[in-house]
């Protein structure tokens, strides 16, 4: 089957990643999600990731990694995951988790990114996956957004996994209310 002209520019551009300097955007998804994602950057074991994975709040313990490696490919179009990575269209999401909004130094964020009053959580960004525009709208970023849940779930528990987030400076979950 011919694939029409338009379809193979958009294919070209969700899988080529800016300024990726022609390495693949991702590795074989399957056996190994220890293997590097960025190339030339130790990521951690399949047994750390593993524990890691096990550690994360419900329902995030339970996501398909291999699902959510699978979606970072649109990520890796503006951003970089590792410790150290450059800036790209986007900014690089080492250590997003826990970081305020618009705070990573160097990077020049849109007034209402910058403006906004949280740090980055599941919940705000399974939010901001889900459409960006509608979120905050004036958002810079024109990702149209995941619509299946479990998409972003498993893309939430992949970049938990592979951007540095540390369980332990997750701020405890809200006590249930008294009967």
């Amino acid at each position: 089957m011919r694939v029409p002209f338009p379809a193979v520019l958009i294919a070209a551009a969700l899988l080529t990643g800016c300024g990726d300097k022609g390495e693949p955007v991702m590795p074989e998804v399957g056996a190994n999600l220890a293997a590097p994602v960025d190339a030339g950057v130790v990521q951690p074991s399949a047994e750390e990731t593993a524990k890691l994975l096990a550690s994360l709040p419900a329902p995030y313990n339970t996501a398909n990694l291999a699902n959510g490696q699978r979606q970072s490919a649109l990520c890796r179009a503006c951003h970089t995951f590792t410790e150290g990575g450059p800036d790209l269209t986007g900014p690089n999401l080492h250590g997003v988790f826990q970081r305020k909004s618009g705070a990573k130094p160097g990077f020049a964020y849109s007034e209402v990114i910058k403006n906004a009053a949280f740090a980055w959580d599941a919940e705000h960004l399974d939010q901001w996956l889900a459409n960006p525009q509608t979120y905050m709208p004036g958002t810079k970023m024109t990702f149209l957004g995941l619509k299946k849940p479990e998409d972003r779930r498993d893309l939430i528990a992949f970049l938990k996994v592979q951007t540095g987030y540390d369980p332990s400076k997750e701020a405890p979950a809200a006590a249930p209310a008294a009967k």
